[in-house]
C-alpha cells in the first residue's frame, strides 16, 4: 500500500531525527533475508539499542538533506534494498549487531554508514567498527587498568606485612 503525501513526511521527519540522535548510523543490503530472520534482527538489536529501519532510500536522501550536518554527506550508495541501524548511545553497537546478524545470515552486507558528525563512513571502516569492543566493554577494560596498580601495592603490602607479622610471632615465641 502506497503511503500518501503526509505518512511520507512523517517518515523523512522520523528517520531525520534518528540520524540527528545517532552516534553511527549503519546501512547494509538485506536482499534475500526472510522476514522471520529481520524480526529477529530487530529484537537484538532493540537490547543494546540500537533501533533497525527499513526506509526508501529516496525518503532516506530527502531526510539527509533535512538535517544540517547530513545536507553534504555522500548518498550515492543508497541504492537497492537496504535496512538502517541507529544508535544513539554507542557508536560501534549498531556495527555490531549487524556483523553478529550477518555470521548467522551471510546475504547481509554493510554499504557503509553516517557518523554523528554527517560524514560518510565506508563499508570497510564500519566492519572494522563492528570488531571494536563496545562502550561499556572499553570502559570496563579502563578500569581494569587503571586498578592493575592498586592491585599490585596491596598485595604486596599484604604479603609484606604477613612477613612482618610472621617475624614477630618467632621473635615473640623464643
Amino acid at each position: 500500500m502506497a503511503l500518501t503525501k503526509s505518512q511520507k513526511q512523517d517518515v523523512i521527519n522520523e528517520v531525520a531525527e534518528l540520524l540527528g540522535e545517532s552516534k553511527m548510523t549503519v546501512v547494509a543490503k538485506y536482499q534475500g533475508i526472510d522476514v522471520k530472520a529481520l524480526q529477529s534482527l530487530r529484537k537484538d538489536a532493540r537490547e543494546n539499542g540500537t533501533k533497525v529501519k527499513i526506509v526508501k532510500n529516496r525518503l532516506v536522501k530527502q531526510a539527509l538533506l533535512q538535517t544540517d550536518k547530513f545536507q553534504k554527506a555522500d548518498s550515492s550508495t543508497l541504492e537497492g534494498m537496504l535496512l538502517y541501524a541507529f544508535n544513539s548511545v554507542d557508536e560501534v553497537a549498531a556495527a555490531q549487531v549487524l556483523s553478529k546478524f550477518a555470521k548467522t545470515n551471510p546475504t547481509l552486507e554493510f554499504v557503509g554508514g553516517f557518523s554523528g558528525e554527517g560524514e560518510f563512513v565506508s563499508s570497510d571502516n564500519v566492519k572494522a567498527l563492528a570488531a571494536l569492543p563496545g562502550k561499556n566493554q572499553m570502559i570496563a577494560g579502563l578500569i581494569n587498568t587503571l586498578n592493575a596498580p592498586l592491585r599490585g601495592v596491596t598485595s604486596s603490602l599484604g604479603s609484606n606485612l604477613h612477613g612482618i607479622l610472621s617475624g614477630l610471632e618467632a621473635k615473640a615465641s623464643n
